[in-house]
C-alpha cells in the first residue's frame, strides 16, 4: 500500500468517507493506446481506492475518456496493465466490466430513444417471471433508482421525449442500478442544473460511505472541492501528476492541465450593445411547452437565457430555428417579419442553432472533420453544377480547425473519434463558415475544458462586436454572468424577467428562475 493510500485511510478526505481499510480497487500501470494516426495515451498511471472520489483532469484530447473506456472494456490498451482488486485483467466489452463491478456514465449519452426509461436502466438485465419480463418489478426497481437521485421522471416514459438533462439523470440511475464497486462518472453534471448537481453530490457522498470508489471526470473544477479526494492530471495523453485535492488549488490544476497559467476565466468584452434592435420575438407560444415569450436582441450585445431544467429555454430556441412547431407569435429580423417553418428556412434567413446535444443534432458523426465543417454551406465549396471543389473544401476545413484549435490528426479524421469538446468546436466552425447572423449557443461549453472555453467565449464576443446576434443558453450561472449584457430568465415556459447582467447576481436570477417575481416587476 502506498503512502497516498495510507493518508486516505487515515481520514484526510473531505466529507464522509468509507470507514474500512483503503483497499486498492483499481490500478493502471503504463497504459498506452494508439489509434490510426494518433497516440491517445502514452504510459499513463492511475489508482483508485475504496471509498474515495478520484478526479481525472485535463484538456479536451488529454486522454481522460479514452483511459476510462479502456477500464470499462470499450477499448483495449495497446500496452500496459490493468489490476482490478489485486487481479490482472483486460475486459473485452462493457458487459464484462459491468459483471466485474465496474460501471461507467459516459459523457455522450448512450440511451435507446424508443425504449422507456425503465427499459433503458435495466437493458439486458430485466427482471423476469419465467420467460416474460416482470413489468411491475421493472418499473418499481427503476423508480427506486430515480427516487434515489431525487428526480421526478416517469419510468414508463419513452426516452425520446426527455430533455438532455433528464437523459443524463437516467444514465446516472442506470449506473447506480448496477451496484458497482467502481463507478466512473464522465462529465456527469454537464447537463444538470445547480439543484440537480446538489442531489447528485449527496448520492456520491452516500456511495463513498458504502465503500464505492468513484472516478470523476469534469471540467467544472470549482465544484470538485465538494466531493473530490485526489486529482490526477493528464496532458496530451501523458500522466502529469497526482495530488490530494485539498493540497492544491484550481489555478494550479489548470496550469498543469494547459501547461501554462490561465489568469482569466472570461475575456475582456470588446463588444458593446447599442440601441439598435436587430432581432425580436413577440408572443411566441407552443401550447403546453411555452407561452407568450417575447424578447429583443440588440446589436453588439450577448443575451443570456437562464432557468431551471424544463423551463423552456431550449424549446424556444428550437422553435425559432424551425425544429419544433409554433402555435402563434412573431419573429422579426432587422424589422422584417420572418416565416420560419423548418430549419432550412431559418438557415436561409441567417439563423443558426448550436444544439445542446451535439451527438444527435449537431454532427454527422461518421463523416470527416472537413465534411462536417462545410456541411451547412456546401454551395460555397461547389461549382454551379454541384461538383465539390475539394481544394477549397479542405482549405476551409483547415482554416476553422486552426481558428478553433481543434485537436485532430487530420481534417479527414472521423468526427466520432474526436473528444466531446473538439466535436463541439467543429459545430461552431460549421456555423461560422455559414456566416450566420443570429446564433443560438445552447450549452456551448458543455464538456469543454477551461482553456477551450476561453477561446469559445472570445469567439462569441468577437461575433457580437461584428454586429452578429449572439444568444447564450447556459445552466452555468457564472458563465451567463461572465459573458452576457442582459439575461432573460425562464420559469415554466415563460420569461419572468429580463435583467441587466451588471446589476444582478446568481441569487436574483435563481429567484426569477423559481417563479418569484418581485411586486414591482
Amino acid at each position: 500500500m502506498s503512502q497516498g493510500e495510507l493518508n486516505i485511510a487515515g481520514g484526510n478526505m473531505p466529507g464522509d468517507s468509507f470507514a474500512g481499510a483503503a483497499e486498492t480497487l483499481l490500478r493502471l500501470e503504463n497504459i498506452t493506446k494508439e489509434f490510426p494516426g494518433v497516440r491517445a495515451l502514452s504510459g499513463v498511471h492511475f489508482d483508485l481506492v475504496r471509498g474515495e472520489v478520484h478526479a481525472v483532469c485535463g484538456e479536451n484530447g488529454a486522454g481522460k475518456s479514452t483511459l476510462m473506456k479502456i477500464v470499462s472494456g470499450v477499448y483495449q490498451p495497446t500496452e500496459g496493465t490493468i489490476i482490478h482488486k489485486g487481479n490482472k485483467v483486460q475486459y473485452s466489452s462493457p458487459l464484462e466490466s459491468e459483471a466485474a463491478g465496474i460501471a461507467i456514465i459516459h459523457q455522450e449519452l448512450n440511451l435507446i430513444p424508443h425504449l422507456s426509461v425503465a427499459e433503458n436502466i435495466y437493458l439486458a438485465r430485466e427482471p423476469r417471471r419465467g420467460f416474460w419480463v416482470d413489468r411491475k418489478k421493472l418499473r418499481a426497481d427503476a423508480k427506486r433508482c430515480l427516487d434515489r437521485l431525487g428526480v421526478d421522471i416517469d419510468p414508463d416514459q419513452t426516452v425520446r421525449g426527455l430533455s438532455v438533462a433528464q437523459c443524463q439523470m437516467v444514465e446516472i440511475a442506470k449506473a447506480l442500478s448496477l451496484d458497482a464497486e467502481v463507478l466512473i462518472m464522465d462529465e456527469p453534471t454537464s447537463s444538470l442544473t445547480e439543484q440537480e448537481t446538489t442531489l447528485l453530490f449527496k448520492v456520491i457522498h452516500d456511495l463513498k460511505r458504502a465503500g464505492v470508489g468513484i472516478v470523476y471526470i469534469s471540467h467544472r473544477l470549482d465544484e470538485m472541492a465538494q466531493i473530490v479526494d485526489r486529482v490526477t492530471i493528464l496532458r496530451d495523453g501523458r500522466y502529469i501528476s497526482t495530488a490530494k485535492f485539498a493540497d492544491t488549488t484550481v489555478d494550479q490544476i489548470v496550469a498543469q492541465m494547459v501547461g501554462r497559467s490561465l489568469e482569466e476565466k472570461f475575456p475582456e468584452r470588446t463588444s458593446a450593445p447599442t440601441d439598435d434592435v436587430i432581432f425580436a420575438v413577440k408572443g411566441l407560444t407552443r401550447k403546453g411547452v411555452f407561452e407568450d415569450v417575447s424578447f429583443e436582441l440588440k446589436r453588439g450585445e450577448i443575451l443570456g437565457f437562464a432557468g431551471l431544467m424544463g423551463a423552456g429555454r431550449t424549446e424556444v430556441a428550437r422553435a425559432i430555428f424551425g425544429a419544433d412547431p409554433l402555435d402563434s407569435g412573431e419573429i422579426t429580423f432587422e424589422s422584417r417579419v420572418l416565416d420560419i417553418r423548418s430549419p432550412q428556412d431559418a438557415i436561409r434567413e441567417g439563423i443558426a442553432y448550436l444544439s445542446e446535444d451535439r451527438k444527435s443534432d449537431g454532427l454527422a458523426v461518421k463523416m470527416s472533420v472537413a465534411a462536417n465543417t462545410t456541411l451547412a454551406n456546401m454551395e460555397a465549396v461547389s461549382s454551379k453544377f454541384g461538383v465539390i471543389d475539394f481544394a477549397k473544401h479542405n482549405e476551409i476545413a483547415r482554416k476553422y480547425v486552426d481558428l478553433l484549435n481543434v485537436k485532430t490528426p487530420s481534417i479527414e479524421q472521423t468526427v466520432r473519434l474526436l473528444s466531446g469538446g473538439n466535436q463541439q468546436k467543429i459545430i461552431i466552425g460549421k456555423w461560422l463558415f455559414r456566416e450566420s447572423r443570429i446564433l443560438f449557443f445552447d450549452e456551448p461549453t458543455r464538456g469543454i475544458d477551461v482553456g477551450a472555453k476561453f477561446a469559445i467565449y472570445k469567439i462569441m464576443d468577437e461575433l457580437a462586436a461584428q454586429g452578429i446576434g449572439v444568444i447564450l443558453i447556459s445552466s452555468e450561472l457564472p458563465e451567463v454572468l461572465g459573458l452576457t449584457d442582459r439575461i432573460a430568465v425562464f420559469h415554466e415556459g415563460r420569461i419572468t424577467g429580463v435583467l441587466k447582467t451588471a446589476e444582478t447576481n446568481q441569487e436574483e436570477i435563481m429567484r426569477y428562475a423559481s417563479g418569484y417575481v418581485p411586486a414591482a416587476q
